[in-house]
Formats: structure tokens, C-alpha cells, sequence
């Protein structure tokens, strides 16, 4: 088969979203997060958003969002995304307006921007990925690290009595007022990225559709932070993750609505 039969429409079984730069990607080999951004891509691209459309990233590897996809960006202080979020909304509420937000980002030093603006049903919506590392500045321990697991600054193991337990914002959120639509996602297999893309792009129709805060958490793998191969990432996230933090819808209000 030569290349111009390769390249023919017809035979053509995927596509690069157009959003997407050419950028070569940073990101560690077998990192979720590229896997999440073409779905953003995608998304975007298939809702005919992309002159109408605002994201807001923040410190970490989540940071660098703006390099890979062609939209509007807005570059927050670390864990300032919700409430710059909260002001674009407000000022623009026919606009898709999303944070990009990583979990020392979201969970830690963001938790009171991120609790609030949830709390008031800002019609934003929030993507969380949750690899339960500091994955940029060394392999910290995050909020999210489990119970057992070791980091840089637990090497023995987080100890309840030493660290205190891992925080489950997804379940914390699904308990306040101003949320519409909380769910937990993975990107790990084809069947996991069909629902996460199914996820997001709900959460995106419920920012526009003004139904308050929806959150979409993706439980990521950071083979770097972890210390292992792309394969052993998503077999130990499957192992010891989901368990803990077990995928699936959590609370949807906007079903009721409807």
C-alpha cells in the first residue's frame, strides 16, 4: 500500500483534534495527562467551542495545558484556579470556562478555593487529575497519596498517625450544595476513555447550561513519581487506586432537572 492509499479520507480511522498544537509534548512516557487533553481537544472541537471557550491552569504539570491545546488560557497562582475561574464565569457566563487542576493543586493548596467555589455552584467545571504524587517538583507526597504508599517525603509509607489519611475530594464535593455533577473517571484502557470523554463533555454542557459546579476527577498514573514503567503504572493504579478511589458517577442532580 503506498503512503497516498495510507493517507486517503477513507481509510483514515482517527484524527489529530485541530486543537491540538504540534508541540512536542513534556509529559513522562505513559502520563494520563496527554490522554486527557486530546479528550479536552476532542470535546471542544465537537461542541464548536473553540472561540468560546476559557481554561484555567494553574501550578504543576497541569501548567503547561496551554502549550498543547488552542484556546484561551488564563495562567492562575498554584491552586488559585476555582476562584479565577469564578471571575471569567461571571463575566462571561456563555462561555465554557473549565480548570485544569492537578491534586496538590486542587487538594492542597487550592482546597479552600476549589471547597468554595463548589459550595456557591460557580457554573464552572473542574478536571482533576489524581495521581497521588507531587509528579513535577520531586515526588512529594500529595493529599491523595494512599496509606502505605511511599514518596519522597514519606520513604517509610504514609502513616495515618504522621500524615493523617488520604482526601477523597470527589466524595467531599458531592456533599456540598452548589455541585450538579460529580464523577470519577480513569484513562487507562479504550473503555475508560470513552467514559471519561462521555464525563467531561457532560460537565462541559452543565458549565454552559448554568447548573452549577460539576467535577470530574481523573484517578492518573505518574510513572516517574512512582518509579515505574508506563505498564506497571496502570497495573499498580488498578491494584491499589481504584480501590480506593473507585470510578463511576457519584452524585448527578441534573438528571432530576431534566
Amino acid at each position: 500500500m503506498t503512503k497516498e492509499n495510507i493517507i486517503d479520507p477513507q481509510n483514515i480511522v482517527y484524527k489529530k483534534p485541530s486543537l491540538m498544537n504540534d508541540s512536542p509534548m513534556h509529559y513522562c512516557p505513559g502520563c494520563s495527562h496527554g490522554m486527557v487533553h486530546k479528550l479536552v481537544a476532542e470535546i471542544i472541537e465537537e461542541m464548536q467551542l473553540t472561540d468560546k471557550t476559557i481554561g484555567i491552569c494553574p501550578v504543576g504539570c497541569a501548567v503547561f495545558a496551554y502549550n498543547y491545546l488552542d484556546i484561551d488560557w488564563i495562567e492562575a497562582a498554584h491552586g488559585r484556579a476555582p476562584a479565577c475561574a469564578t471571575a471569567v464565569k461571571r463575566l462571561w457566563p456563555d462561555h465554557l470556562v473549565f480548570t485544569y487542576q492537578g491534586d496538590g493543586d486542587f487538594a492542597c493548596i487550592g482546597t479552600a478555593e476549589s471547597i468554595h467555589a463548589m459550595n456557591r455552584g460557580e457554573n464552572i467545571a473542574i478536571i482533576f487529575i489524581n495521581n497521588a504524587i507531587y509528579g513535577m517538583t520531586g515526588g512529594q507526597m500529595a493529599p491523595t497519596t494512599l496509606m502505605g504508599m511511599k514518596t519522597a517525603t514519606c520513604p517509610y509509607g504514609r502513616q495515618a498517625d504522621l500524615h493523617g489519611y488520604p482526601l477523597k475530594m470527589t466524595e467531599l464535593a458531592a456533599n456540598l450544595e452548589g455541585t450538579c455533577y460529580i464523577t470519577r473517571q480513569s484513562v487507562h484502557n479504550v473503555a475508560a476513555i470513552n467514559r471519561a470523554k462521555k464525563a467531561i463533555r457532560k460537565a462541559f454542557e452543565n458549565s454552559l447550561s448554568g447548573k452549577g459546579t460539576s467535577l470530574v476527577e481523573i484517578v492518573s498514573t505518574c510513572s516517574a513519581g512512582w518509579k515505574l514503567t508506563p505498564v506497571e503504572a496502570n497495573k499498580w493504579m488498578e491494584k491499589n487506586m481504584f480501590p480506593y478511589y473507585p470510578l463511576g458517577d457519584i452524585k448527578d442532580t441534573t438528571i432530576e432537572k431534566q
